[in-house]
């Protein structure tokens, strides 16, 4: 996994479940708190506090041959609920046990990703594509070690209708200016947040990569481009460069505010949903949580279980590695 592709799926799944990692915590019972894009009529009644479209602009030297890529991608709820077996069906629970394994009805999530690209010297100046996504449905039987059918989890996600539009403009010889427009087009008529997060694009972002050229950066852009970087006008993303120090060939629009070339720290062990808390602390607080916690946690979400088992597997030289780490040293002057 490089680079952009590190940090954009950081960015994806940033909030999706917090500490302590279990559906009765109350700061997860309203979730996708970053980068929603809202359906339009729901947009409108919040007077326009959650978004029905995003935008963002950024500046990129060309030459011949310029080309980028831009692949707009975010999470769509799935709602996942359990239902226990009957004579003649199913019936709705809040939760279910197999064997020892118990599962609680939840919300889960979907990758979704639209790409789409433009050759920057082609005199076109904008494109445009759809994002069509179907409703659907899956159900997956639960039985116990005799094969006799408990239960099942059924996930039903709604469609969801959008549209991705890209608009170059040349400012000078070898300078364009790119915005990248992502709307939210999918029909809705209620109030009901819950149900608005159903057909919400949440978590969305833009990775851009761009060949024959150079993204500029918009946080400490040479001077010749000051003024162009001060005119561009970003809603709800905010456009960084993405990879080693000093490259230019990726940049990410993020939903949350970030420096130019940010990564994930090296030593930390996996994801745990909250870039903004040292790890070794979720870590330490998982591992003081009594077995009622921890089963809850099991049960609220695979990913949840899988924190759960990582922390459970570290070693004491996985968790000092935790502990500290010296990234650069500089000799101070007086």
């Amino acid at each position: 996994m490089d680079a952009l592709s590190d940090i954009a799926r950081a960015v994806l799944y940033e909030g999706y479940i917090l500490w302590p990692y279990r559906r009765s915590a109350l700061k997860n019972r309203q979730r996708w708190t970053f980068g929603g894009i809202y359906p339009r009529p729901f947009s409108l009644a919040s007077g326009g506090v959650d978004r029905a479209e995003v935008r963002v602009q950024c500046l990129v030297e060309t030459t011949d041959g310029a080309r980028v890529d831009v692949a707009v991608r975010f999470l769509q709820v799935v709602a996942r609920r359990t239902l226990r077996a009957i004579d003649d069906g199913f019936v709705p629970v809040d939760e279910i046990t197999v064997e020892r394994d118990r599962i609680l009805s939840w919300d889960e999530a979907m990758e979704r990703e639209v790409a789409l690209a433009l050759s920057l010297d082609s005199h076109l100046p904008s494109i445009s594509t759809p994002i069509e996504l179907e409703a659907g449905g899956a159900r997956e039987e639960l039985r116990d070690q005799h094969g006799t059918l408990v239960g099942a989890i059924e996930r039903r996600w709604e469609r969801l209708e959008g549209l991705i539009r890209l608009k170059v403009e040349e400012l000078a010889p070898g300078l364009q200016r790119l915005t990248v427009e992502v709307a939210n087009t999918t029909a809705f008529a209620g109030l009901e947040r819950e149900s608005a997060m159903r057909r919400t694009f949440a978590s969305a972002h833009a990775a851009l990569r761009i060949d024959h050229g150079r993204f500029v950066s918009l946080l400490d852009p040479p001077s010749p481009h000051a003024d162009a970087a001060s005119a561009c006008h970003s809603e709800g993303l905010w456009p960084v460069l993405v990879g080693e120090d000093g490259s230019h060939d990726a940049m990410l629009a993020s939903p949350i505010i970030l420096y130019d070339y940010p990564h994930v720290a090296p030593e930390s062990p996996g994801d745990f949903f909250d870039g903004g808390e040292v790890d070794q602390l979720l870590i330490l607080n998982i591992m003081t949580m009594s077995e009622e916690e921890r089963d809850e946690m099991r049960a609220t979400d695979p990913k949840a279980r899988e924190i759960l088992e990582r922390c459970e597997a570290l070693s004491s030289a996985d968790l000092g590695a935790l502990h500290g780490a010296i990234r650069s040293l500089r000799e101070l002057r007086r």
